[in-house]
């Protein structure tokens, strides 16, 4: 598919945390975007935001050129009516049902007709926040990850009601953004990636509330385990890689002593309860002075742009590569 970014324009309307990054992986790719505030306090933030993860993304060697040369191509507002030359809007606002569908009223009042509209949700069906919208099948969610300009990762997903076409057309044009995206052809709550962490979730908060492990543990087994081996392959990759047999056996026994509470964890409950919001304000399930949060926030940006690389050395159709590459020598 033949696609030139420059001529596609692109609104955000949300800037805070994801909407800056999902701004700058947007710039970087050479869209043109408008990014709306929709309350005044996203304006404080936004710009500095935007302009730090370009600099920092050319010191990794993510792009080539200077803050300035992408900032040109970046109106920051809080008129929506300056999208009325997006072919494209991301909603990145607050999981609100009644906040989504006052922006969506507000973007559908100035957008073209044939334009598109999605959503950075991560727990709405989409099949209900299009029946929110004048035109639902233009309507997609794009769930992206922090730090959006740096992450590989993307879903694509279609309603109910979307046009499963302008769905691929989502999917072909995600890859200039740097992703290696997935498209849900079939709505469903938590789409994947969410269903498959949630579970995880929640066993690690069973493990922990009934004394197994301990926080540091279960974070401790993850990273040394899973955290090994996620960025190569998948979890069926894994199991081809090491005997299916192996997790047969297992499972049979395993999956009936597995959690499968629908409560809310006690654990996570009582420290938003009691204000804690994780190193945003040095108050989650470890504790921080403000010096290691500040760290922390620090390494996982550096992280962050390490992981991209390593995962770049080994993309997903490696063994493809190689095999044509041994073909290729045959053949000369």
């Amino acid at each position: 598919m033949s696609i030139r970014t420059k001529e596609i324009g692109v609104g955000v309307v949300g800037l805070g945390l994801m909407g800056c990054s999902i701004t700058t992986c947007l710039l970087m790719a050479g869209h043109p975007v408008v990014a709306v505030a929709p309350i005044s306090d996203d304006l404080k933030h936004a710009e500095s935001r935007v302009r730090n993860h370009l600099l920092k993304s050319r010191e990794q060697g993510l792009v080539n050129e200077v803050p300035e040369y992408y900032m040109k191509h970046l109106t920051i507002t809080e008129d929506y009516s300056l999208l009325k030359n997006c072919k494209l809007v991301i909603e990145c606002t607050i999981e609100n049902e009644a906040i989504k569908k006052s922006v969506y009223s507000k973007v559908e009042s100035v957008i073209a007709d044939d334009a598109l509209m999605t959503s950075n949700t991560s727990a709405i069906p989409i099949s209900l926040l299009q029946k929110l919208t004048n035109r639902p099948e233009r309507f997609f969610g794009l769930h992206w990850a922090e730090p959006s300009h740096t992450t590989r990762f993307l879903e694509v997903i279609c309603g109910e009601l979307s046009d499963v076409k302008k769905g691929e057309y989502l999917y072909e044009l995600s890859h200039f953004w740097g992703k290696e995206p997935t498209l849900v052809r079939k709505d469903i709550r938590g789409f994947i990636t969410n269903r498959l962490m949630y579970a995880m979730y929640r066993e690690a908060f069973y493990l922990v509330e009934n004394g197994y492990a301990t926080v540091e543990d279960v974070d401790r087994a993850c990273r040394n385990n899973a955290g090994y081996w996620m960025t190569l392959v998948g979890v069926f990759r894994w199991m081809d890689l090491t005997g299916v047999p192996a997790y047969h056996n297992v499972i049979k026994e395993l999956f009936p002593t597995l959690c499968n509470s629908t409560e809310m964890p006690k654990l996570i409950d009582d420290i938003v309860k009691a204000g804690g919001k994780g190193v945003a304000n040095a108050h989650g399930f470890y504790s921080y002075t403000p010096e290691e949060a500040k760290l922390w926030e620090e390494t996982f940006t550096a992280f962050s742009y390490e992981i991209r690389n390593l995962a770049l050395k080994y993309p997903a159709d490696v063994v493809k590569r190689k095999l044509k590459e041994k073909e290729e020598e045959v053949i000369i």
